[in-house]
C-alpha cells in the first residue's frame, strides 16, 4: 500500500510540475504577443542619436511578424528578428532624420549570407552621402563583420581583439561512409557532370568536377570581398591577399598595422568618442536606437504620400527549399507562392512584380508550377526577379522567365541540373534490423521505387529517361526566357554553380544589384514615379502564429535555439527526408567562411 500511495503521489507531482511549467511557458509567450503588439507603437527618436547596428539573429529578406520565431525559453522571453528590408529601409531613413547623427556598427559576426552581407553594405554606402559618420567596433571581428564594418569611416578594435582575415573556405558534409555502416544504398540518377548535389552520398570527397565549379565561384565571391575592402580602406587587393596569405594580421596591433583597423579602443573609450561625434559633453546622454525600434519610427515626410499611393509594385518573397504544398515563410511552397504570384497578377493596382527568389531549389515539379505562374504574370506586367544569396537550380528555374534577372556579385546562382535519389534499405533491414519485406503486386511495375529493394535495370532507364526529359524541359525554359540557345544554355548548365558576376558575363543575370535595385527597375518598367511596395504572400497574423506554436509547429524554433550553429546539420538531415520526386537544387550543405 505504501508503494501505492508513493508512487500515486508522484504522479500527481510529475502531473503539476507539467502543468505549471505550462502555465508558465504560456504566461512567457503571451508576454511576447503582447511585447510585439506593443512594438508596433510608432517609436519616438530623440535627437542626437545613433543607429546602433547589431543582428543577434538570422537576417531573412522579409521581417516575420511571429513573436515566438527567436523565443528564448530559458529565458521566458522573445527577440524581435529584423529583416533585410527593413534593415535597408531603415539605413534610407536615417540618411535624412536629423535626429539620427551617425551610425554605430557593433557586431561579431553576421548571421547573414554574404550576399545579404552586401545589400547591406552597398546602403552604408549610400547612407555615406549624408556626411553623417559611420563607425564600426568590435571585441573580435569574424570576415563577414569585417567585410560590412570595412565601410566605416573608422574600424576600431579591442586592444585585445583580433580581425579574422584569411581568405574563403568551403565545407561540404559527406554521407558515404555512415550510409556503407548502415547498409544502405543511394541509387542516383542525374543529368550533368556538375549536378554535386548526389556527391554526399555517394562519395567521400568533392569531384573534381564539383571541385572546379567550387574554386570558380568562391574566387569570384573573394575577388568581390577584396575589391570592396581595399577601395574602402585605400588598399590594393595585393595587399590584402598577401595578408591573408600570410597571416600577418595575429593580433589587434597587427590589425592597425596593416591598415585593417584605425584605432585600439576599449567600450566606454568608444563611447566617449560616440558622445564627442554627437556634440555630447556627458556620456550618459549618448542616445542609442536599435535597428528594431527604429523600424517603428516615423518615415520622413517626403515619403508618406508613397505609402498611400494607389498604384503597386508588388514583391514576392520566395525562401528556402521548393517543394509541393502551402509551405511557409523559410519554405518555398508551390501552392502558396503561385497563389501569390496570381493574385499580384489579378490586382489592377499591382503594375509589376519583383520576385525575390533565395532558395538552392527543391522539387522540380513544384518550380515548374511556380515558373508558369511567372509566365502568365509576364504575360500581363513586367516581372523582375531578384535574387538573395543563392538562386540556384530550383531557384533559377522559378526565376528564368522574369523580364530582368538581378542579382548580387556574391549570389550563388546557376546549378541549372536535375537528379534522382533512391535510397535501398533491404540490406538495413534485413542484415541490422532483422526485418524482411515481402510484396505481392497485380502488375510488373507496381512497386517502382520500393525502398526495400535495388532498382532494376529496367527500372532504372524509366527514371533516367525522366530525369533527361525533365533536364531538356529546365534548359528548353531557361533558353526561352533568357533569349538564348538552348545548346548554349546546356554548355553552362549541367549543373554547374556560378557566382552572381560570372552569371552575368554568361547571360543568366542581366543586372547586378539588390532588391532596392529590382524595385526601381520594376518602377521604370511600369513608367510608376509614385507608387507603394506590397509585400507577398501574406504574413500570418501574430495570434494565429501562436496558436501554431502551442500546437506543436514551434518545435523547429526550440531546436535552433538547443543547437546553435548546429542546426544546420539537423536541417541537412530534414531536407534529405522530405526530398520526393525529380530534384532540381545545388549541392547540399556548402558553407562558405
Amino acid at each position: 500500500m505504501k508503494q501505492f500511495f508513493k508512487f500515486m503521489f508522484a504522479s500527481m507531482l510529475g502531473v503539476f510540475l507539467a502543468f505549471f511549467l505550462g502555465i508558465v511557458v504560456l504566461v512567457g509567450m503571451i508576454a511576447a504577443l503582447v511585447s510585439s503588439a506593443d512594438s508596433k507603437k510608432e517609436a519616438k527618436v530623440e535627437p542626437n542619436s545613433v543607429l546602433h547596428i547589431n543582428f543577434e539573429s538570422q537576417i531573412n529578406d522579409r521581417s516575420s511578424n511571429n513573436p515566438f520565431e527567436n523565443f528564448n525559453f530559458s529565458s521566458m522571453s522573445g527577440k524581435k528578428g529584423i529583416g533585410l528590408n527593413d534593415i535597408l529601409e531603415n539605413i534610407e531613413k536615417a540618411k535624412t532624420d536629423d535626429n539620427i547623427k551617425g551610425i554605430y556598427i557593433d557586431l561579431q559576426s553576421v548571421p547573414a549570407g554574404i550576399a545579404t552581407i552586401e545589400e547591406i553594405r552597398n546602403k552604408l554606402i549610400e547612407f555615406k552621402e549624408s556626411k553623417k559618420f559611420i563607425v564600426a567596433y568590435s571585441e573580435a571581428y569574424s570576415q563577414s563583420a569585417y567585410y560590412l564594418a570595412s565601410v566605416s569611416d573608422e574600424v576600431w578594435l579591442n586592444p585585445e581583439g583580433l580581425i579574422e582575415f584569411k581568405g574563403l573556405g568551403a565545407q561540404v558534409m559527406f554521407f558515404k561512409g555512415l550510409l556503407e555502416k548502415m547498409e544502405v544504398e543511394p541509387q542516383v540518377i542525374r543529368y550533368g557532370k556538375f549536378k554535386s548535389a548526389i556527391e554526399p552520398f555517394i562519395l567521400d570527397k568533392m569531384s573534381e568536377a564539383n571541385r572546379e565549379q567550387t574554386m570558380k565561384y568562391m574566387g569570384s565571391i573573394w575577388n568581390n570581398i577584396v575589391s570592396g575592402i581595399a577601395e574602402s580602406r585605400k588598399l590594393t587587393p595585393a595587399q590584402l591577399n598577401l595578408i591573408a596569405d600570410s597571416a600577418l594580421v595575429q593580433n589587434a596591433k597587427d590589425a592597425v598595422e596593416q591598415k585593417l583597423a584605425d584605432k585600439l579602443y576599449y567600450k566606454d573609450q568608444v563611447l566617449d568618442d560616440l558622445k564627442d561625434r554627437c556634440g555630447l559633453e556627458d556620456a550618459k546622454k549618448l542616445k542609442m536606437v536599435s535597428m528594431v525600434k527604429y523600424t517603428d519610427a516615423p518615415k520622413p515626410k517626403k515619403n508618406e504620400d508613397k505609402g498611400l499611393a494607389k498604384d503597386k509594385i508588388a514583391v514576392i518573397y520566395a525562401s528556402g527549399s521548393i517543394e509541393g504544398g502551402e509551405g511557409d515563410d523559410q519554405t518555398i511552397g508551390s501552392d502558396r507562392i503561385s497563389k501569390a504570384i496570381r493574385k499580384a497578377r489579378l490586382d489592377e493596382n499591382v503594375k509589376a512584380i519583383v520576385l525575390r527568389v533565395n532558395s538552392p531549389g527543391g522539387s522540380a515539379l513544384a518550380s515548374d508550377v511556380i515558373w508558369r505562374e511567372v509566365v502568365l504574370a509576364k504575360a500581363a506586367k513586367p516581372v523582375v526577379a531578384s535574387m538573395g544569396d543563392v538562386a540556384a537550380s530550383g531557384g533559377y528555374y522559378i526565376s528564368c522567365a522574369a523580364d530582368t534577372i538581378v542579382a548580387q556579385p556574391n549570389t550563388i546562382t546557376g546549378s541549372i541540373g536535375v537528379f534522382g535519389l533512391l535510397m535501398n534499405l533491404k540490406n538495413l533491414m534485413n542484415n541490422k534490423l532483422g526485418i524482411t519485406v515481402d510484396t505481392v503486386k497485380t502488375n510488373h511495375y507496381a512497386d517502382l521505387g520500393s525502398a526495400f529493394r535495388p532498382l532494376t535495370q529496367a527500372e532504372r532507364d524509366i527514371i533516367q529517361n525522366s530525369v533527361n526529359e525533365i533536364y531538356g524541359s529546365f534548359i528548353g525554359k531557361v533558353a526561352e526566357g533568357r533569349g538564348m540557345k538552348v545548346a548554349d544554355v546546356d554548355s553552362i548548365g549541367q549543373g554547374r554553380v556560378w557566382s552572381g558576376f560570372d552569371a552575368k558575363g554568361l547571360g543568366l543575370v542581366d543586372v547586378l544589384g539588390g532588391m532596392e535595385d529590382a524595385i526601381e527597375i520594376a518602377a521604370k518598367m511600369a513608367k510608376l514615379d509614385n507608387y507603394r511596395v506590397a509585400e507577398y504572400p501574406e504574413q500570418k497574423e501574430p495570434f494565429k502564429a501562436f496558436m501554431e506554436e502551442l500546437s506543436g509547429e514551434g518545435e523547429d524554433v526550440m531546436l535552433k535555439k538547443s543547437l546553435g550553429e548546429n542546426y544546420r546539420f539537423y536541417k541537412t538531415l530534414d531536407d534529405m527526408r522530405r526530398m520526393e520526386g525529380i530534384q532540381a537544387r545545388m549541392p547540399f550543405d556548402i558553407y562558405i567562411d
